[in-house]
């Protein structure tokens, strides 16, 4: 049974803390949420009948600037991992040295069982839900999984009518007609992509690397897309449904597009209009996690990675484009095995960080190019990810503790700014 995600989290801190040394104000403060929210909404179906549906938001840790992360629509969403995943987001922006901190929001449901207007209600439902604790300056929602631009588009505009005022800022993710950014529909992607860029002489990982990935989503398309661009050799990606594999490589852009107009996943390639079924090997999600590959991509779910599987993985790198989807167990089996781990939070702080770049447009009123859009990326994914390199380097641990040495020290002088247990002692000790 895979441990409790907040656990994982937890245990992921406490082998960072061996590390660094921090007053223990801050340890205590990282341990628990700043708020949880837990509400029903009520959303009235097409058949004229009214449903309840579960929601969730957790503001984690505000020390470094409002609260930031995702809403995702999932029938698995509990608080248990939203919670996990507002740590987690307070770390990550950490890492990339954004002023934010870490939220997360859910609600169980499959959307997939809805219309486009009750999924609509929904989301207007949950932003009625949460009004009066999130803002532009205190809580920032986006998108996550199974929610994109539209649904932010209708949770912004819910949030500018109960406000009546025009807050763009409120919500990042949205249109671009709705003040959202150029940019940020590939920026989880990119952002990984941008990391493996970064960190391939480290890694080892050569020109025509063999890459599988699990999860065939948003963000696992793009990092496909600009990896097979940069020479890279995608063999294998998969969907909730099962996988592909094809040794001698896919072409992502076929694929992806084949997957939207039949909902299939299959081996193809295009030419315009016209798309060829190519010879491939059906394979589930497991076993494509075992594939003898270059460069293993995580871009699912939580959890994928564990105990049971972690010494099947025979991959050399190990990049999460997922939250969670390694086990503590399991990231200490892959580090003994010699598998480079580059963690979530720096792997996919692509999307967060872009996500910035458009609060911070819709605060000034002005709007970047793209080309800026990714090159400011590109510098913050970098310079992040070199940094936490070194500090691995350094400190002789995987990268996932280094990152987390490198976050909570940031955290750490931040609330030390206010005044700890230390400063005031000081004071008392003095008189």
């Amino acid at each position: 049974m895979a441990m409790p995600l907040f656990d994982n989290a937890l245990r992921q801190l406490d082998e960072a803390l061996k590390h660094v040394k921090l007053e223990a104000d801050t340890i205590e403060l990282l341990r628990y949420p700043k708020a949880v929210h837990s509400f029903a909404i009520p959303v009235r179906m097409d058949n004229g009948s009214l449903k309840m549906f579960k929601g969730y938001r957790v503001q984690y840790n505000d020390t470094r600037g409002p609260a930031k992360g995702g809403i995702r629509y999932h029938p698995d969403v509990n608080l248990d991992e939203v919670q996990s995943l507002a740590f987690w987001m307070a770390i990550k922006c950490a890492v990339v040295g954004v002023p934010f901190g870490g939220g997360k929001g859910g609600v169980k449901v499959n959307p997939k069982e809805l219309s486009k207007l009750e999924l609509e209600r929904l989301s207007r439902g949950f932003i009625n839900a949460v009004a009066d604790v999130i803002g532009p300056d205190r809580d920032i929602p986006a998108p996550d999984v199974y929610t994109n631009s539209t649904v932010m588009g209708w949770m912004s505009d819910q949030y500018n009518i109960i406000t009546r005022r025009h807050l763009p800022a409120v919500i990042t993710g949205k249109p671009l007609e709705l003040g959202g950014s150029l940019g940020r529909d590939d920026a989880t992607g990119r952002g990984g992509f941008y990391v493996l860029q970064a960190l391939r002489e480290s890694l080892g990982v050569k020109e025509g690397a063999t890459i599988a990935i699990q999860g065939f989503g948003n963000a696992g398309f793009h990092f496909a897309r600009l990896a097979s661009e940069a020479g890279y050799k995608i063999v294998a990606v998969s969907d909730s449904r099962g996988g592909i594999y094809k040794p001698e490589g896919l072409d992502p852009k076929s694929v992806y597009k084949v997957k939207h107009e039949t909902n299939k996943l299959e081996a193809v390639y295009c030419e315009g209009s016209v798309c060829e079924l190519v010879e491939h090997k059906k394979v589930t999600n497991s076993e494509l996690l075992e594939l003898d590959v270059d460069v293993l991509v995580p871009a699912a779910l939580e959890n994928q990675i564990t105990s049971e599987n972690a010494n099947n993985i025979k991959a050399k790198v190990v990049l999460e484009l997922a939250n969670g989807p390694t086990s503590f167990d399991a990231d200490e089996t892959l580090f003994s095995k010699g598998t480079i781990v580059v963690p979530d939070i720096l792997a996919n702080a692509g999307g967060v960080t872009v996500s910035y770049f458009e609060w911070v447009q819709n605060k000034a009123g002005y709007y970047w190019p793209v080309d800026k859009v990714h090159q400011e990326l590109e510098d913050i994914m970098r310079v992040a990810a070199l940094a936490i390199d070194e500090k691995r380097s350094a400190l002789a641990c995987n990268m996932r503790t280094a990152a987390y040495a490198i976050a909570i020290d940031r955290i750490g002088r931040a609330v030390e700014a206010h005044g700890t247990h230390s400063f005031f002692m000081d004071e008392v000790s003095a008189k």
